[in-house]
């Protein structure tokens, strides 16, 4: 049944993408001037999870890459390599520039001085989950790099800008933002119809299986993928030709379960314990959460970064909020 299992796996890229054409436009307009060899604005791309946000940043570099000879460009996640050193080696990586940097010993200073002095072709950064980066200054010494551009991406534009100082917002206050909106069902149909007909036999599955798909990811195409892919796995060892409405039902659970566990593999040590007290309390207002934070990690953080912490974990389904700022509790949905 299945002819090409890469398509079926969420980091694919596709040659070819569905309903952002405005965004994929507006970004490659804050590129453009790379080809032309001049300096590039930075931008922010933000919007809910399973948007498409990673991949319509990918997507348009790797078509600026068709037309300029030598680009190179890294993504990074900020949420898995959230501190200065992890981000800055990631980006040196990209221009393969890591060799000798040993992470115990060398300098980050040293690491950022060898961003300065890199002098091959323009180099675009994706920042992912720029939020979640430890150090934000780091952006500001990103941005006086004249050869790198960021892409920004979060959920998020007030996590981004509400936390960097008057030096940060001055410069990049002003950089263009791309909203992304939720996929509806019929949008996230047509994301499947593409995968299907490039990763599976013809007549796999049918449109009205598609859409029972779409249903159950609300909006989200990553949950929509992880379902498509379980199901097509599941129907495959079962020795199907099609997959059916049994199957797909079937996987759900199990295709949720793997999104939230991706999503918990990356909690920093402190939205961690955040998300196990809350997940072993059931539901817990948010004074006692404090409370019982404070007592378990050695540096608790302030009120304001816990909240943080919170909104992120609300943005990813892993938690949710009952009542209003004063009466707050907050609850797991596993």
């Amino acid at each position: 049944m299945i002819t090409d299992a890469r398509v079926l796996q969420p980091e694919f890229v596709p040659n070819d993408v569905k309903h952002r054409s405005a965004e994929v436009s507006h970004l490659s307009d804050t590129l453009r001037p790379i080809v032309d060899g001049e300096r590039a604005t930075n931008s922010l791309l933000y919007g809910p999870s399973g948007a498409g946000k990673t991949c319509i940043a990918q997507f348009t570099i790797e078509q600026l890459r068709e037309n300029v000879v030598g680009l190179n460009y890294q993504y990074v996640n900020c949420w898995e390599d959230h501190t200065r050193f992890k981000t800055l080696y990631r980006l040196l990586d990209g221009i393969d520039s890591t060799f000798d940097i040993h992470r115990q010993s060398t300098p980050k200073d040293e690491l950022l001085e060898r961003l300065r002095e890199y002098d091959g072709p323009p180099y675009v950064v994706i920042l992912d989950e720029v939020d979640q980066l430890q150090d934000k200054s780091l952006l500001y010494d990103l941005y006086r790099i004249p050869h790198i551009t960021m892409v920004l991406i979060a959920n998020r534009e007030e996590d981004v800008f509400s936390t960097l100082d008057d030096r940060l917002n001055s410069r990049l206050g002003a950089c263009p933002r791309i909203r992304f909106g939720q996929y509806n069902i019929s949008e996230l149909v047509t994301i499947l119809e593409d995968r299907a007909r490039w990763g599976l036999e013809p007549d796999a599955i049918d449109t009205q299986r598609l859409e029972t798909i779409a249903d159950y990811a609300a909006g989200d195409a990553r949950v929509a993928i992880s379902i498509f892919r379980n199901a097509a796995r599941v129907a495959q060892q079962n020795g199907d030709d099609s997959i059916t409405l049994d199957v797909i039902e079937q996987v759900v659970p199990e295709a949720k379960s793997e999104i939230r566990q991706k999503t918990t593999d990356k909690l920093t040590d402190h939205q961690q314990v955040l998300y196990d007290t809350i997940t072993e309390a059931g539901e817990i207002g948010a004074g006692d959460l404090y409370d019982a934070y404070c007592e378990a990690v050695d540096d608790p953080k302030t009120r304001r970064t816990m909240r943080n912490h919170l909104s992120k974990l609300e943005q990813y389904n892993l938690i949710f909020a009952k009542g209003n700022t004063k009466a707050r509790t907050y609850a797991s949905y596993s």
